[in-house]
């Protein structure tokens, strides 16, 4: 898969709320919902489910190295 069509399949799941689970640095891992609000054309924005305040920003290469996965459609 490539960057490109990343950004792709992210932009047609724009809107709709999804969970996700994010390894991060040290073997953490951070499992939360939330909804893709935008996609630029380096990063892609998620608006956590659980708090409107909270914003998330990841890369298309976060995707591509499975550091983050986007697991199913919640609703």
């Amino acid at each position: 898969m490539t960057i490109e069509k990343i950004r792709i399949a992210l932009e047609e799941k724009k809107g709709k709320v999804y969970h996700f689970k994010f390894n991060g640095a040290r073997n953490q891992v951070e499992e939360f919902e939330g909804k893709i609000v935008n996609t630029y054309p380096a990063v892609f924005i998620i608006r956590l489910e659980n708090d409107n305040n909270i914003i998330k920003s990841f890369t298309y290469t976060d995707v591509l190295t499975e550091s983050l996965e986007i697991i199913n459609n919640v609703k």
